[in-house]
């Protein structure tokens, strides 16, 4: 997990209203609230806080004395004049002293691009300090990992690797993917085919020496937070950065949120794409008017066709009323696993890394005859459980064991460490993600598990979660199981609470807060771990502990993608299966602004990052390839035929009790929303009466 951030000056950015997210026109507030860069420096530093640098580049119009005097001259890129600040501390006017002079050379309209990278490194071989600089100028600050895609060698870092491809990508201005010109001729590809390649969570800011362009953006599903200040009348500043600086968050120092549907905020989340910023001069008709250099804004279009499908979320067929294969089969199923009253063994820990094909033979002979209908049909081809659970556990392995970047550790350290934990609720997905983990990394290794409650042990996420322990054990013996119990007393976060505000922004509802402060505390994992539960060190007291994973598997997007909401069932009994697919559907492409920046921005300000398998590219795949009634069967009761194939998966586990867990969500689960309710609006009642959910906070936290 990384910081990274741009401030662009002096530069007339045009097209941004085109890609704004805010309804109306731009601010004209000029009281807006002013970015501090020292305030953005501590914001990102929180993230990366192995390394903080920084990386100025000046950009002038270069324009000879007989040039300037063509009122019909439109400039070029080969009339601007780039100049890279080697110490952060220099002065402006000097770097430019001696240019300014020298071969009757009139320098005019100075932009300045300020890139800011603070990193947390977790793969490769050495450290790196971003911004990451390349021979030919290009500047890239990267926060995110290539797990597939783009060749990593297992001794490079990501944005090392991905800066190198950069560079010899197609400079032409205006080129575009499928066209033909000078750098293609050469083989050379265009950025957005390169980028457009990326498995896994990313966002970035890349500075391209050569076209006087400057490209950012977000993976396709918003995985990595990358937040945009559109300029106003207030600040002209083109901005980007992982996370909202405190004090930019409203107008009022104690922290009040003034972002109403009649306020523009100061930021937005930046829609998820690939966009490109070209400089370039006015045409001189224009040059009394307008002082500065242009940037035009453009998004363009991801060019993989695997993610274009996935994008849209194009499912293989919707309605069993057209499905030739459809029989009563679906309900065969699921008398099957009403009918196994034994749970399964879990899978073998050795078959982890085995194809499907290879570790078939030993699930059958640990699980009850007539649950093996959920493995293979009569041909032996895999079960739609069995794909997902082989996709889920390549997931986890592409997130948990290659190229895990560790500083060395003392032997007697090793046995105690934990290097991986996982958000865990005792619920059907964390529960997945645990067993999982468990086949995927050194039996050596503990695996931390951390839960936050806001009612002590009677909370239901942490009675869930200390039976999903005594689950855990008994499918995975030998595993060192940790569960960190993280209690929280609202009334006493009033700092953490405003601190919150700054994070979750430009979120800003009762609900977004709830869940941003319980992600928060999570991550955090400082709390306690009852010695006689998991039985670690010989130790059966209740001790206190806090986590040092760096890496944290969380399960957003399963119920996104297996309908898990209740919303799911109200539609698919309004309108069947098409009326399901598209409000799960919409889920999943507004899960980058409802969800994953606002998740990511709160887990990783301790300096940890958020990992999401249900998220992982062939996962999300897999699942789209089954219809749709093999995902869910939502005519079934809750907690059986909601998310059906991930409970399926939990059997194939050995997790049979956590196959049955009923959907919470956090919030709920921690009691935190019941707390906030009681606090702010005096009681249940009385916030379920004002959908205390959807409420925006409007005024100070104390």
């Amino acid at each position: 997990m990384c910081g990274i951030a741009l401030i662009l000056s002096g530069v007339d950015v045009v097209g941004c209203d085109l890609y704004r997210e805010s309804d109306g026109p731009p601010s004209t507030d000029a009281e807006e609230p002013a970015l501090v860069v020292g305030d953005l420096k501590d914001a990102i530093g929180r993230r990366g806080p192995d390394s903080l640098g920084v990386r100025k580049v000046f950009v002038q119009l270069k324009q000879t004395d007989s040039v300037g005097k063509d009122d019909d001259k439109e400039y070029t890129e080969d009339d601007l004049h780039i100049c890279y600040e080697e110490n952060a501390n220099n002065n402006i006017s000097s770097i430019f002293e001696v240019a300014i002079v020298q071969d009757n050379i009139i320098n005019r309209w100075i932009t300045e691009l300020y890139f800011l990278g603070a990193t947390l490194q977790l793969r490769g071989a050495s450290p790196i300090f971003q911004p990451l600089v390349d021979s030919s100028g290009n500047i890239l600050v990267y926060n995110g990992e290539i797990f597939g895609g783009i060749h990593v060698s297992d001794d490079k870092n990501d944005a090392e690797t991905l800066l190198h491809v950069l560079e010899s990508c197609c400079y032409c201005n205006g080129s575009e993917y499928g066209k033909v010109c000078h750098c293609t001729k050469l083989g050379a590809q265009f950025i957005p085919e390169i980028i457009s390649k990326i498995k896994g969570p990313w966002a970035l800011i890349y500075w391209q020496q050569k076209s006087g362009t400057l490209w950012f953006g977000r993976d396709a599903f918003g995985r990595r937070s990358l937040l945009v200040h559109w300029p106003t009348m207030g600040d002209a500043r083109f901005v980007l950065s992982s996370v909202s600086p405190a004090l930019t968050i409203g107008k009022n120092s104690d922290t009040e949120v003034e972002c109403s549907s009649s306020n523009t905020c100061y930021w937005e989340e930046l829609p998820c794409g690939i966009y490109s910023l070209r400089l370039k001069a006015p045409n001189a008709s224009e040059q009394l008017v307008k002082q500065k250099l242009v940037g035009e804004i453009r998004k363009h279009k991801w060019t993989d066709p695997l993610l274009n499908r996935l994008v849209e979320w194009e499912r293989t067929c919707l309605d069993p009323k057209v499905d030739p294969f459809f029989s009563n089969d679906l309900q065969f199923q699921r008398d099957q696993l009403a009918l196994s009253s034994n749970s399964p063994k879990a899978v073998h820990k050795e078959d982890a890394r085995m194809g499907l094909e290879e570790h078939r033979s030993d699930i059958h002979n640990h699980i009850p005859g007539g649950f093996l209908n959920f493995v293979a049909d009569d041909t032996g081809d895999a079960r739609p459980a069995a794909k997902v659970l082989n996709a889920l556990k390549e997931s986890v392995m592409r997130r948990t064991v290659s190229r895990i970047f560790q500083t060395p550790q003392h032997e007697d350290e090793i046995d105690d460490h934990s290097p991986i934990a996982i958000l865990f609720s005792g619920g059907l997905d964390s529960m997945i993600l645990a067993a999982i983990l468990d086949q995927c990394i050194d039996s050596k290794y503990t695996i931390d598990l951390l839960n936050v409650s806001f009612d002590g042990q009677l909370a239901p996420d942490r009675v869930s979660a200390r039976a999903g322990v005594t689950e855990l054990q008994n499918v995975a013996p030998h595993r060192r199981w940790r569960l960190v119990e993280i209690d929280a007393v609202l009334s006493n976060l009033a700092w953490e609470a405003k601190h919150l505000l700054s994070l979750i922004h430009p979120a800003k509802t009762y609900m977004d807060l709830n869940i941003g402060i319980a992600l928060w505390l999570a991550a955090g994992g400082d709390g306690w771990v009852d010695g006689g539960l998991c039985k670690l060190h010989n130790n059966h007291q209740r001790y206190r502990y806090k986590s040092t994973a760096r890496i944290l598997l969380v399960g957003s997007g399963a119920d996104e993608q297996c309908a898990g909401y209740g919303r799911h069932r109200t539609k698919y009994r309004l309108g069947g299966w098409v009326a399901l697919h598209e409000e799960m559907r919409l889920d999943v492409q507004r899960i980058w602004k409802r969800n994953m920046g606002r998740d990511d921005r709160c887990i990783s300000d301790h300096g940890k990052e958020a990992r999401f398998p249900f998220l992982d590219e062939d996962v999300i795949k897999t699942l789209l390839d089954f219809p749709l009634w093999e995902i869910a069967e939502l005519d079934k009761p809750v907690g059986i035929g909601d998310k059906k194939i991930l409970r399926e998966v939990s059997w194939l586990l050995g997790l049979k009790q956590a196959s049955e867990m009923p959907k919470r969500a956090i919030q709920f689960g921690s009691r935190i929303a019941r707390e906030s309710n009681r606090k702010n609006f005096g009681s249940n009642r009385a916030a379920n009466q004002a959908s205390a959910g959807s409420v925006e906070i409007h005024h100070s936290l104390s």
